[in-house]
């Protein structure tokens, strides 16, 4: 037996604790916005900030010094008492240590007993099987209904070691606290023994090369993204399971255009975002994971021309039926919920 029963699944671990929730939050999360709580001058720069992103993540992992991470987790907390990120719209993240390391026990227990009715979602690094969420299912709702916490805190795993690839559809849908999950390439590269530091992104040495020709002339090679059977894999699990899927972080903060055409990949796939490591990232992400405005007004025709998603129309000499429509009103719906948070983009998109 791996997972719960259907009607366990809903039910409260401890008593006292909030019920799980059925259905995701309805918010925009096209960028996960990264900062390092342990810096007073970037602490003070967040409120800043709230207009431009979608969710901040205090992290307290990886980037974080050994000697730092408490001073980081009282960082953490500061911004939960200081900022009032839910008037802004804006998602309070944290991404954790990993669950053995020696701060993971104290660090979640003194989070939801100081912070815990404002963390929207806790970020899960190196989640490896359904057994971690399990245990952080339990864990959290221990302390929530110790520290009388009546929101359930949400879970995002990272997906970011082989064992957590091959066991990636029974983590989506280990818990209805799963809000979503990341693609961590660094570590992955790591733990599959990749021969690479890059961190996402194509590689100039995984190529296809074209047949030779004839007359012995240059043959034509294309750089490939060695990511992507993981990533359509992790994509299919949370598509599955209802909850989101996200890009995680590209690491080579000098190239944009890269960057831009990462997330856009990302973005067509089915991501909901990515992961912004800088400042410059942030508006890279806010572009690509926003539907092009042309593109959402052609999907409004389709929908306009078959309202009950039946049948057949004719639109600029291109045949729509009821795929399309699908197809429409997954971008229609995805621009109209942008709207509801963005006004210039409510303006774009004419809502």
């Amino acid at each position: 037996m791996t997972s719960k029963t259907p009607r366990g699944f809903f039910k409260p671990l401890a008593i006292g604790a909030p019920a799980p929730l059925s259905e995701l939050p309805n918010r925009v999360e096209r960028m996960i916005h990264f900062v390092p709580p342990h810096l007073d001058k970037v602490r003070a720069k967040v409120p800043d900030l709230l207009g431009e992103v979608d969710v901040i993540l205090a992290n307290l992992e990886d980037a974080i010094p050994a000697d730092a991470k408490t001073a980081a987790r009282a960082g953490l907390i500061d911004l939960a008492r200081n900022v009032d990120f839910a008037a802004a719209g804006v998602g309070f993240w944290t991404r954790i240590n990993c669950l053995n390391s020696p701060w993971h026990l104290d660090e979640v227990s003194e989070i939801v007993g100081r912070a815990g009715s404002k963390i929207d979602v806790i970020m899960v690094p190196k989640v490896e099987g359904p057994w971690d969420i399990f245990y952080m299912d339990q864990l959290l709702a221990s302390l929530e209904a110790k520290h009388g916490v009546t929101k359930p805190i949400l879970l995002h795993a990272i997906l970011e070691t082989a064992e957590g690839v091959m066991n990636v559809e029974a983590i989506a849908g280990a818990s209805p606290r799963m809000q979503g999950i990341s693609l961590g390439p660094a570590d992955l590269a790591a733990s599959r023994a990749m021969k690479t530091t890059r961190v996402g992104g194509g590689h100039p040495g995984y190529r296809v090369v074209e047949d030779p020709h004839a007359d012995g002339g240059a043959r034509a090679s294309v750089q490939q993204d060695l990511w992507h059977y993981t990533f359509a894999k992790m994509i299919d699990a949370c598509a599955a399971h209802g909850i989101k899927p996200f890009y995680g972080p590209f690491g080579a903060i000098d190239d944009p255009e890269a960057c831009e055409q990462q997330f856009r990949n990302a973005f067509l796939m089915g991501c909901a975002g990515a992961w912004s490591l800088h400042p410059s990232q942030v508006a890279i992400a806010k572009k690509v994971f926003s539907p092009d405005p042309v593109e959402v007004a052609f999907a409004k025709r389709i929908l306009e021309a078959m309202p009950d998603g039946t049948g057949v129309a004719m639109l600029d000499g291109k045949m729509q039926d009821d795929a399309t429509w699908k197809q429409a009103k997954v971008m229609v719906d995805c621009a109209r919920q942008i709207a509801t948070k963005d006004a210039e983009y409510a303006k774009l998109y004419g809502f």
